[in-house]
């Protein structure tokens, strides 16, 4: 059975442009989660207190550097796309300048493991990455508009 619609809503507003980063947000989230708390257990097996600080150090940053450009497509979705696009690139340059400053602030100080964090940073890129793919490719999205007209006109218009 198809979309059902009144003719007060057509089935075009029942299409979701954000449903595939609210997706892979959500994905993005749940794998970091579950990274922090896998790389803490390992991060305390193999360097106690210290392994569980560099790990989650380590998670907040490389994880939180990936969902905030993916919170930042999807808070911008309905922008026109030149304010989109400048808003994604001061957001990416604000995540820089952060991620700089706080490994420079973390830099001097001894109570996390350095091997943990580096370990957890590079894992949360592959796994954020990973995880807010699978959410965009797992979104059933139409390739149509739905209720828009074929016919068998001339694709030039005549």
């Amino acid at each position: 059975m198809g979309i059902v619609t009144s003719p007060n809503q057509p089935a075009a507003s029942l299409v979701d442009p954000t449903a595939a980063m609210r997706a892979a947000v959500r994905y993005g989230a749940l794998g970091l989660v579950a990274l922090a708390v896998v790389g803490s257990a390992i991060g305390a097996l193999v360097a106690g207190l210290a392994g569980v600080w560099g790990a989650l150090l380590g998670a907040a940053v490389g994880g939180g550097f990936i969902l905030f450009t993916a919170l930042g497509v999807l808070l911008t979705a309905k922008l026109p796309a030149l304010t989109a696009g400048a808003v994604l690139l001061g957001t990416w340059l604000l995540k820089m300048i952060l991620a700089i400053a706080v490994l420079a602030l973390l830099d001097p100080l001894t109570f996390y493991s350095r091997g943990m964090l580096v370990g957890v940073v590079i894992a949360a890129l592959v796994l954020v990455l990973g995880a807010e793919t699978y959410g965009v490719l797992g979104t059933k999205a139409p390739y149509v508009e739905p209720g828009a007209t074929t016919g068998d006109a001339d694709p030039d218009g005549k």
